[in-house]
């Protein structure tokens, strides 16, 4: 089974781009959906305990826990040692499930790939880009985005220039739609015959 990481720093076209991998058969795993699924579940007490009044109802409050987050580094690492640890489990247990299934080939959607160390768990690294202009309209264009909290976000990731050199596979997403679609295409068919990795 081949894995391919997808990555790409906040409003670069990751999640478009993860949804054309998904069109075409492609097991997909959202990393980010993993972590709000652990913000209403297994996460929820070890947040709550490591920062207080974040938990509302039974579940974390993501705008609280991104308030206390901002401009505070360590906080932010201290988040990350809680959560990472729970999205790799989940991601091997995606991993065991597709192996079982027969997948040929799958996808890791995490926006943090490069920064947590997970080049090492796939073969291949596919890096959504597109230019800083574009980036940073698409992002502030976003509901309750401030330049502030987009800011931080961008402190917290490698810059695009870095995760472009270390990818194998760069998706230029500032062409539109149909251009991301065919890249993806592209890229399915170049690692076809590409021996991928015994899971389990």
């Amino acid at each position: 089974m081949f894995i391919l990481g997808l990555t790409g720093s906040i409003g670069m076209g990751k999640s478009t781009t993860a949804g054309f991998f998904a069109e075409t058969g492609v097991p997909v795993l959202d990393s980010d959906a993993v972590v709000h699924r652990l913000y209403e579940g297994e996460a929820v007490a070890p947040v709550e305990a490591a920062f207080p009044g974040t938990a509302v109802d039974g579940r974390i409050d993501r705008a609280k826990l991104a308030e206390r987050l901002i401009g505070q580094p360590e906080a932010i690492k201290r988040l990350e040692a809680i959560v990472h640890p729970l999205v790799r489990a989940a991601s091997q247990r995606f991993l065991d499930a597709q192996a079982v299934r027969g997948a040929r080939v799958v996808v890791l959607d995490i926006p943090l790939l490069s920064e947590t160390g997970g080049e090492q768990r796939v073969d291949a690294v596919v890096v959504v880009s597109a230019p800083t202009d574009v980036q940073r309209a698409r992002v502030l264009a976003r509901p309750g985005m401030s330049t502030e909290r987009f800011d931080t976000l961008l402190a917290r990731q490698m810059s695009d220039a870095e995760k472009r050199a270390r990818a194998h596979f760069v998706v230029d997403s500032s062409r539109g739609f149909d251009s991301a679609r065919a890249q993806v295409h592209a890229i399915l068919r170049a690692v076809a015959a590409l021996p991928g990795r015994r899971i389990g």
